[in-house]
């Protein structure tokens, strides 16, 4: 059995300082869900992705890294005539980082409900899916609703993250709709204390809602009551998949079948993981180094 089942869009990152004056840059790939998978696969569990990758370097630079790291990729497709994904990420000091996407018509936005296999969803512990994916368009977001449908029909475990990207969507009210629907549908929440007002028809006491509260740490409310975290003390060299990893930890915590605070705390170690490295998954533990 499957531990956790995902879906998503794999994607090249560059990065770099700002571009109009910087000669170098640093390349990987990456991806919410991707970086979750991961993080799961690094931590013992077993995790399956499904997705669209162009037939480019790109594409098979991420292919090659999710079968590296153990994750499944027997659902990832590779779709001729379409180029993977990319965004571009710039760092200024004392500014916040920007990014720039370039996804219009990529290989990854042409996930639909027809890739999506009710079987293996159906078998698996849990189905994590998230608002970036359910933003890339019309067929990315059936397809997401395909994959909670079975998950729903089949009494599997439902994990969302908000992940709300404003360049992503048509109107703050077609996000507000197809994220709080997606909200609804979960039996665990994960969001920014900015997302809030995004899902508040979500925000109900039998719910297991994990909040990310930046600097002050991270809390969840589980059975009516309210644990927290505070945040670790490190040197933060990027932020960038910080959020991924604190869910792939919860996750993987809740797997194991610890206690609330137990999923908070490795939720904010795989965090900090995160933020002292360049790369949104290159710097996190495995299981022995938890």
């Amino acid at each position: 059995m499957t531990d956790v089942y995902t879906l998503g869009e794999p994607l090249g990152v560059v990065s770099s300082g700002r571009v109009r004056h910087e000669s170098e840059a640093r390349l990987d790939v990456c991806g919410p869900e991707f970086t979750l998978a991961l993080a799961l696969a690094r931590l013992g569990h077993s995790a399956a992705y499904l997705g669209k990758v162009g037939d480019d370097e790109l594409g098979a630079r991420a292919l090659t890294v999710l079968r590296g790291e153990g994750v499944d990729v027997e659902d990832v497709r590779v779709a001729g005539g379409v180029r993977t994904g990319l965004v571009l990420r710039e760092s200024r000091v004392a500014r916040e980082p920007r990014a720039t996407h370039y996804r219009t018509g990529s290989a990854g936005s042409l996930i639909a409900p027809g890739n999506v296999p009710i079987d293996r969803i159906a078998a698996a512990k849990m189905l994590h899916v998230t608002g970036v994916t359910a933003g890339l368009g019309r067929d990315a977001q059936d397809a997401v609703r395909a994959a909670v449908s079975a998950a729903r029909n089949a009494d599997v475990m439902i994990s969302f993250s908000v992940e709300y990207v404003p360049e992503l969507w048509p109107s703050v009210r077609e996000a507000e709709e197809v994220l709080s629907e997606l909200a609804c549908d979960s039996h665990l929440l994960f969001l920014r204390q900015d997302e809030l007002d995004l899902v508040k028809p979500a925000l109900t006491p039998e719910r297991e809602v994990v909040v990310d509260r930046g600097a002050k740490g991270a809390s969840v409310r589980s059975d009516r009551m309210r644990y927290d975290v505070q945040g670790w003390q490190v040197p933060v060299v990027d932020t960038a998949g910080a959020g991924e990893a604190f869910a792939a930890g919860y996750i993987s915590a809740a797997l194991d079948g610890l206690i609330p605070q137990e999923r908070l705390h490795r939720g904010a170690l795989l965090s900090a993981a995160a933020v002292t490295s360049v790369s949104d998954w290159q710097g996190l533990p495995t299981r022995d180094e938890l």
